[in-house]
């Protein structure tokens, strides 16, 4: 395997290692406690991750026709992986509260960081235009399915009826949904961001990846990883390969080929998304958990990612 490839894989990951290595350590010098890494979830999942969001989508301008195929393709497979997982987690989760984690962990793909990352190195202005709207969708559906699942498994643990009107209220209020359809409905509208407004979101928005990432790395429990349940290394076999693999094998079959079918298959290799640990602990799910899979899948992409784009280049696929 070239050098080239492995360079890629590391040249992204690493440095999401590195700053989840750094909350570790932070944690053992008593730098970082649970109260602030309470109120640093709340700081990111509030503000920082949805202005993230919203910039991003609002000052791509993505236009829909060009990039429908492959959009309907990511949304009708996000919404098949979320199914699988839903029906995979009655039969390998045993406790009730734990499979929405699992279901979020194996199916939410860190596609607005690392997913754009990944586009941007691998086929330049090319990426990032094929990836804007895949990305916008995908990602929408990433949080509203999260929301469903995540209240789903934490409500019907506890023995409540789940309210319709109570899920909505979930879904609508989402600070990371209300982000998104902002900057895609901004996005429409062609106008532009004054540069102070853009500048200073750019400030909010940096502070979300190693926010979220530190505080991450501080909520890992090595000695509870591989509990006997397994739960962390069932959903993160899920997401470095069984999503992966259904994904570009569905997008060969549909016909995608060179840069399309590279989009899939990056997008859905990335790792978990941190966003999932914060949303995780903001609804009040097992963060630990969540936190265990982000770490598992961070470290196993880097090399799933490195495989599969030697094998699908050398199949001339991508």
């Amino acid at each position: 395997m070239s050098w080239e490839t492995w360079s890629f894989a590391f040249n992204v990951t690493v440095p999401n290692l590195l700053m989840m290595l750094l909350g570790i350590l932070l944690r053992h010098w008593r730098l970082m406690d649970d109260r602030f890494v309470d109120g640093a979830t709340r700081l990111v999942f509030n503000l920082a991750l949805p202005c993230l969001l919203f910039f991003s989508i609002a000052t791509n301008h993505p236009q829909l026709l060009g990039n429908l195929p492959l959009v309907l393709f990511g949304a009708v497979g996000t919404l098949a992986t979320f199914l699988l997982l839903e029906l995979a987690a009655r039969w390998l989760v045993k406790e009730p509260r734990e499979r929405g984690v699992f279901v979020q962990g194996g199916f939410r793909a860190n596609t607005a960081i690392v997913g754009l990352a990944y586009a941007m190195t691998a086929y330049g202005s090319e990426g990032i235009a094929l990836a804007s709207l895949y990305l916008t969708v995908t990602v929408i559906l990433f949080n509203i399915l999260s929301v469903i699942t995540l209240t789903r498994s934490l409500q019907g643990g506890q023995g409540n009826k789940i309210s319709h009107l109570s899920l909505l209220r979930s879904i609508v209020t989402n600070p990371l949904i209300i982000g998104l359809v902002c900057g895609l409905l901004y996005a429409q509208t062609g106008l532009g961001i004054p540069t102070v407004i853009r500048q200073t979101g750019s400030y909010i928005s940096a502070l979300s990846l190693p926010l979220a990432l530190l505080c991450t790395g501080a909520s890992l429990d090595f000695r509870a990883m591989f509990r006997s349940s397994n739960v962390a290394a069932l959903s993160s076999a899920a997401k470095l390969f069984l999503v992966p693999c259904l994904m570009t094998l569905a997008g060969w079959l549909c016909g995608f080929q060179g840069a399309a079918l590279g989009i899939i298959f990056l997008f859905s290799a990335t790792p978990t998304a941190s966003g999932s640990y914060v949303m995780t602990r903001a609804m009040g799910g097992n963060a630990t958990l969540a936190a265990n899979i982000i770490a598992i899948t961070t470290v196993g992409s880097f090399f799933t990612t490195a495989l599969g784009i030697y094998f699908l280049r050398s199949w001339g696929a991508i």
